[in-house]
């Protein structure tokens, strides 16, 4: 092999296993669940699902929604691409500068300032945070939560990301929370939670005992029948160890119980023995 094509086929394999690290990392920070009741409640927003092969993902590269002269552009699990319409704005330094505006951050919002679109970040992958949206009834959906600091400001963005097994819908309602933290809404199958149903009483302290009883009795038995196999030569039923007493206990636990029975009879006659005849 030549030292260029060596090169090459070293590049090639760190592409592959930085794409393989991206692709997980993402999926990880978007991966949320909790047990309630014996059911565990996963939600994998960045999983491919049915018709919708990157999950909750806008295959535009970003998700965009406007209301009262305010326009917010984001993605969820990722950052945004742009490969028509990019934000035009002033202040763009946060999220990928003037050339490449909204291509450095997962949300951005942009509000006329004196007549000029000026462009605030308030949300990065980096900062992210997913929760149910009310676990009483998990199949709501969950809220998305991501954030940004910079210029002495904290900003945020929540998306709710509700439950619609069918399609998407939105995303619609921006609302404005204090200074610059936003609100909105998205209706995605990626919502849905995943039930599985587990046994949440497990085994409990008597039973993990029990089992490891049962285990340090196993081993001593394979232990002790090795040891009388290899090193006294002994063959047959006779390897295990301490048989006489393990064939005795059928026969104890029979006299036990006949002894039981037998103190229990004689205590019921002897009550029935100190009540007498009376003659009327």
């Amino acid at each position: 092999m030549t030292t260029s094509a060596a090169f090459w086929k070293l590049v090639s394999l760190v592409a592959l296993v930085g794409y393989i690290w991206t692709v997980r990392s993402v999926s990880a920070v978007c991966d949320f669940s909790f047990v309630d009741r014996n059911k565990l409640y996963n939600y994998s927003l960045a999983s491919p699902i049915r018709n919708f092969p990157h999950g909750i993902l806008s295959e535009d590269g970003y998700y965009k929604v406007e209301a009262n002269g305010t326009t917010l552009w984001f993605q969820l699990c990722d950052g945004m691409i742009f490969n028509h319409q990019p934000p035009v704005c002033v202040e763009c330094t946060d999220c990928g500068g003037p050339s490449r505006c909204g291509m450095g951050c997962s949300a951005l919002v942009a509000e006329r300032i004196e007549g000029y679109p000026v462009c605030i970040t308030i949300g990065r992958i980096s900062h992210l945070k997913i929760d149910v949206i009310d676990k009483k009834n998990p199949h709501n959906g969950v809220l998305v939560q991501m954030w940004h600091s910079g210029n002495g400001n904290k900003c945020s963005l929540s998306v709710s990301v509700l439950c619609n097994a069918n399609e998407v819908q939105g995303p619609h309602s921006l609302q404005k929370q204090g200074e610059c933290d936003y609100t909105t809404v998205l209706k995605h199958p990626s919502g849905c939670a995943n039930v599985i149903y587990v046994h949440g009483s497990g085994l409990g302290w008597f039973g993990t005992v029990m089992i490891l009883c049962l285990c340090l009795f196993g081993a001593y038995l394979l232990a002790g029948a090795a040891y009388r196999y290899y090193s006294q030569g002994i063959r047959g039923i006779d390897v295990i160890p301490n048989l006489e007493l393990w064939a005795s206990i059928p026969q104890r636990i029979k006299s036990f119980f006949g002894t039981l029975m037998r103190k229990y009879r004689g205590h019921s006659e002897g009550h029935r023995a100190s009540y007498s005849a009376v003659n009327f």
